[in-house]
């Protein structure tokens, strides 16, 4: 058992990501492997992954166990077959070459994820029952002490006028790293409430669970 605080945290954004590489092949493993010819990618490499499997669609991973026209996705269990049918997880990943901190920042909330719930009666019955469907969207909001002269204040707003999907690095101070992917959207007015310092926020819309790997 232990407990954490959040002091220490650094949160950046990605700015840069290399060319798309055609994944050719992905096996139903522990961690599952995919083929690419000449991907060009080593050990420790973070990647978005395009997939025909919606449950890695879309996520951040880290490359493991390059070979010749070979890695692994890194923490990444693909065994099930249900999950994950065979053969229908191609796509490609791009690497994700630069990331740029946001400094100032001064509070992380988050909204969403929890489950949502179908509810039903029989005829015969005097109550109503529940049935667990899927998790609501997620969203992380992050405030920013105001000053556009920074680089994180940059990348965040330019990610929200091009409405691109970004990725987003949480580092803990214990090492560990958490990797998110999703929509920007930025608020460059900041508050004015007298006595406080201004703040301006970026929204972070997720498309696809997060991915988390320990120090």
């Amino acid at each position: 058992m232990s407990v954490q605080l959040p002091n220490g945290v650094t949160i950046a954004l990605a700015t840069a990501y290399g060319s798309p590489k055609t994944v050719s092949a992905l096996t139903n493993a522990n961690p599952g492997v995919a083929t690419s010819a000449t991907h060009g990618l080593t050990s420790g490499d973070i990647i978005e992954v395009t997939s025909g499997w919606a449950k890695l669609n879309s996520r951040i991973v880290r490359v493991d166990d390059e070979a010749a026209g070979t890695f692994a996705i890194e923490g990444i269990d693909t065994t099930s077959t249900v999950a994950f049918p065979a053969g229908s997880g191609t796509g490609s990943v791009r690497e994700i070459t630069t990331f740029t901190q946001i400094t100032q920042i001064m509070d992380v909330t988050t909204s969403g994820g929890d489950m949502q719930f179908v509810n039903y009666s029989f005829l015969e019955q005097d109550f109503e029952t529940q049935l667990p469907t899927q998790s609501s969207p997620m969203t992380m909001t992050i405030q920013i002490a105001d000053d556009p002269s920074l680089p994180g204040y940059q990348a965040a707003k330019a990610a929200g006028e091009d409405r691109a999907v970004r990725a987003l690095k949480i580092t803990y101070p214990s090492g560990a790293v958490a990797y998110y992917n999703g929509y920007v959207s930025f608020n460059e007015t900041p508050t004015f409430t007298k006595n406080q310092i201004q703040v301006v926020t970026a929204t972070f819309n997720l498309l696809a669970r997060p991915t988390r790997y320990a120090a």
